[in-house]
């Protein structure tokens, strides 16, 4: 069974809402709620911050929710354009280039695999076997034979 606590999460990933837009959100309603209130909801049920949302905050974020995305009558607006500018606010991760939709490109009929080359036969290629030891050079042993007693001492 979901929580009020889970359906509140859920909302806030799918929307891709951070704190700060989440309490702007629950002001069209008259509603006021700090960020540490609102980060309790959201933590891990056996934290001891954890704090059960209840079915008022719930209620009037979802009244709030449908002012933020939908306006009013007085001033509609249109709820893609409202997710989409939340999507341009999430700041872009340090290093990352923005990433081009990925496009997979038409296969190569003369390539069976990536890793082999079109010239060579499947004779010609042969893989090595087994790494080899000298016959006086044995692998070294990482583990030696060690007797565990479990923790009992030696009587």
């Amino acid at each position: 069974m979901m929580t009020n606590n889970d359906i509140f999460k859920k909302l806030r990933v799918a929307l891709m809402l951070r704190d700060d837009q989440i309490v702007e959100i629950l002001e069209l309603v008259d509603f006021r709620i700090t960020k540490s209130e609102l980060g309790a909801f959201f933590r891990d049920e056996k934290h001891e911050n954890y704090m059960e949302c209840g079915d008022q905050v719930l209620r009037n974020f979802l009244n709030a929710l449908v002012i933020h995305l939908r306006g009013t009558k007085e001033n509609p607006k249109n709820p893609n354009d409202v997710l989409a500018k939340h999507k341009a606010q999430i700041p872009a991760k340090e290093g990352a280039k923005e990433r081009p939709e990925f496009k997979a490109k038409p296969r190569d009929e003369e390539k069976s695999r990536g890793d082999q080359s079109p010239s060579k036969s499947k004779s010609a290629t042969k893989k090595p076997s087994k790494k080899q030891y000298p016959k006086g050079n044995a692998k070294v042993q990482v583990v030696e034979k060690v007797k565990y007693n479990f923790g009992k001492d030696k009587k």
